[in-house]
C-alpha cells in the first residue's frame, strides 16, 4: 500500500512540475496560429516575423545563463514558480501588444519562462525512482504534446469562427490567441504550491531531515538510507560548490565524454525542425497547397500525434531503452524528411487563366497576378517573388495560401506522410528521451550548471532554425529546408550511434560512476 502512495505522490509531483510544459505547447502553437494575422497587422517582413517567432527562444537563451545558479540558491520548486509568474506577465504583455516592438519584448519575456523545461527535468530526474525515471521525466513531453493539442484546437474554431462571427476579426484573433494561456498559468501557479522541494536539492543544502521527509513519500522507506547514502557519497563531500567550481567541474577532462553525448544530442534534436514546424505549422501545410482552414484543421494532426506518440514513448522508455529510442527516432527523422524533400523538389506550380478564376472565386484581388498569367514555376521561391510584386506586406499572408492551393501540382500525400512520421518520431524518441538522458548523465555535483548550458545549446539550435524558417521559406524553398533539417538528423544518427550509453535501470549515482569516475 505504501508503495502505491509513493508511486501517486512521485506521479503528482511529475505532472505538476511538468505543467510547464503543457503552458509551454500552448504558448507556441498559439503563435503558430496568430503569426499570419500578426503579420499583416503590423505589415512584417521575413526577418520580423522570424523574429517574432524565434524571440521567445531568444529570450531562453539568456533566462538559461541565470537557471542554474537560481536553481542552487532557491531550489527547483521556487524556480518553478518564478516561471510560472513569467508566463502570466509574457501573455499579458504579447496579447495585448501595440506594436511588433512590444510583442517581441512580450515573446521574450515568455522565453524566459521556456527555462521550465530545463528545471523540470531536473526536478522530476531527481525524485523519481530509478526504475521509472524516463517515464516520469517523459510526463514534460507529454504535457507539451496535450499542450500544443489544445492549443491547435482552440486556433481552428477560432479560425472556423472568422467568417460568421460579429466579434472577432482578422485584427483582434490573434489577441485572443495569444492571451488564452493565462488560465494555464494560474492553474500552475497554485498547483506549483503542492510539490515538496527537491530531496537531492535539499541534502546538497545540508538539510538532512528535510530530505528524509521528501523520500518518505517519494520511496518505499527501506529504500531511503540508501538513496541518501547514495547521493551523499557521491557529492563527495563539496555539498556547496560554487557557481565558478561547478563549471570547472563541467569542462573538465573527466567529462568530456558526457558533455560530447550532451551537446551533439542537443543539437541533433533541436536542429531537426520541430520548433519550427510546430511555430509555423500553418504555414507548412500552406506549402502543400491548403486553405486556411484546412490548415488550421490540419494542426489538429499534428497535435494529435504528439500526444499519441509520447504515450507510447513513456510506456517503451523503461522496456527497450534510451539508445534504442533515440537511435531509432533519427532514422525516422531521416526518412520523413527525405520523403518530404523528395515530394516538393518534384513540385510544380501553374499560374494560368484557370487557377487566377479559382483564386478571384475566393475572394482576392488578381488584377495584378493577370500579368504572371501563364508562368509554370519549377518551385515554390520563383512563385513567392511574383506573388511578392502583386501584393503589400499586409496582403500577403492572407493571400499567399489560396495562391499556392490553387497553382501546386504536388503529391501532397507524400508530404503529409513525411510531415507526420518526422512529427511522430519527434515525439516518440528524440523530443521526450533528450530530457531523459540529460536527466541522468550529469553528475549531481554539476547538474544545476549542466542541464541548462546543454539546454542553451538546444535553444540555440532551435533558434536558429525558427529564425531563419520565414527567410527560407521565402529564399530556400520547402525542398532545400527538409534537405537541410534531413541532414543535420544523418549527423546526429551517426555520431550518437558511437557514443551514447544506456542508462536505463540505473541510478543517477551509478550513471555518474560509469561516465564520470571511471
Amino acid at each position: 500500500m505504501l508503495k502505491t502512495v509513493t508511486d501517486r505522490n512521485v506521479t503528482l509531483y511529475a505532472i505538476i512540475a511538468a505543467f510547464g510544459g503543457f503552458v509551454f505547447g500552448l504558448d507556441i502553437v498559439n503563435l503558430s496560429g496568430a503569426i499570419r494575422f500578426v503579420s499583416s497587422q503590423f505589415e512584417l517582413n521575413d526577418v520580423q516575423i522570424g523574429l517574432v517567432g524565434s524571440s521567445a527562444i531568444i529570450g531562453v537563451l539568456f533566462a538559461l545563463i541565470f537557471t542554474g545558479p537560481l536553481c542552487d540558491w532557491l531550489g527547483r520548486r521556487s524556480v518553478l514558480l518564478l516561471i510560472a509568474v513569467l508566463y502570466s506577465l509574457s501573455s499579458i504583455v504579447s496579447a495585448t501588444a501595440s506594436s511588433f516592438e512590444m510583442l517581441v519584448v512580450g515573446r521574450m519575456i515568455g522565453g524566459l519562462a521556456f527555462a521550465s523545461l530545463t528545471v523540470s527535468a531536473m526536478y522530476i530526474g531527481e525524485i523519481a525512482p530509478k526504475d521509472k525515471r524516463g517515464s516520469f521525466v517523459g510526463i514534460q513531453q507529454l504535457m507539451i504534446a496535450i499542450g500544443t493539442l489544445v492549443a491547435f484546437l482552440v486556433n481552428y474554431f477560432l479560425v472556423d469562427a472568422l467568417e460568421t462571427s460579429s466579434w472577432l476579426t482578422n485584427e483582434n484573433i490573434w489577441r485572443i490567441m495569444l492571451g488564452s494561456e493565462l488560465i494555464a498559468n494560474a492553474v500552475w501557479v497554485g498547483a506549483l504550491l503542492i510539490i515538496p522541494r527537491s530531496p537531492r536539492w535539499l541534502l546538497i543544502k545540508g538539510r538532512e531531515d528535510e530530505a528524509r521527509e521528501v523520500l518518505a513519500k517519494t520511496i518505499s522507506s527501506e529504500h531511503i538510507e540508501n538513496t541518501v547514502s547514495e547521493v551523499t557519497d557521491s557529492l563527495d563531500d563539496e555539498t556547496d560548490h560554487t557557481l565558478v567550481d561547478q563549471l570547472k567541474i563541467l569542462f573538465s577532462k573527466r567529462m568530456v565524454w558526457v558533455l560530447a553525448i550532451a551537446i551533439v544530442y542537443a543539437i541533433a534534436q533541436g536542429a531537426s525542425g520541430m520548433n519550427a514546424v510546430n511555430a509555423f505549422a500553418p504555414q507548412v501545410f500552406e506549402q502543400v497547397g491548403m486553405g486556411l482552414k484546412d490548415t488550421f484543421k490540419q494542426t489538429i494532426g499534428i497535435g494529435l500525434i504528439g500526444v499519441i506518440a509520447v504515450i507510447i514513448s513513456i510506456m517503451l522508455v523503461e522496456r527497450v531503452g534510451r539508445r534504442f529510442l533515440t537511435l531509432g527516432g533519427l532514422t525516422l527523422v531521416v526518412i520523413a524528411h527525405s520523403l518530404s524533400w523528395y515530394s516538393f523538389e518534384s513540385a510544380t506550380y501553374t499560374l494560368d487563366e484557370a487557377a487566377l478564376e479559382r483564386i478571384e472565386e475566393s475572394g482576392i484581388d488578381v488584377s495584378d497576378l493577370h500579368q504572371f498569367s501563364g508562368n509554370v514555376y519549377e518551385d515554390d521561391v520563383a512563385l513567392k517573388a511574383d506573388i511578392a510584386k502583386a501584393f503589400d506586406l499586409k496582403e500577403i499572408p492572407l493571400v499567399s495560401g489560396a495562391i499556392i492551393n490553387q497553382t501546386i501540382n504536388i503529391n501532397a500525400v507524400a508530404v503529409l506522410i513525411g510531415i507526420f512520421l518526422f512529427l511522430g518520431a519527434f515525439h516518440l524518441t528524440i523530443g521526450p528521451i533528450m530530457w531523459v538522458v540529460f536527466s541522468e548523465i550529469f553528475a549531481s555535483n554539476v547538474r544545476a550548471v549542466a542541464i541548462p548550458f546543454v539546454a542553451l545549446v538546444q535553444s540555440i539550435s532551435a533558434v536558429a532554425i525558427q529564425q531563419l524558417f520565414p527567410w527560407q521559406l521565402k529564399n530556400m524553398g520547402a525542398a532545400d529546408i527538409f534537405f537541410s533539417y534531413g541532414v543535420v538528423a544523418s549527423l546526429g544518427l551517426v555520431v550518437l550511434f558511437f557514443i551514447l550509453p544506456e542508462t536505463k535501470g540505473k541510478s543517477l549515482e551509478e550513471i555518474e560512476e560509469e561516465l564520470v569516475k571511471s
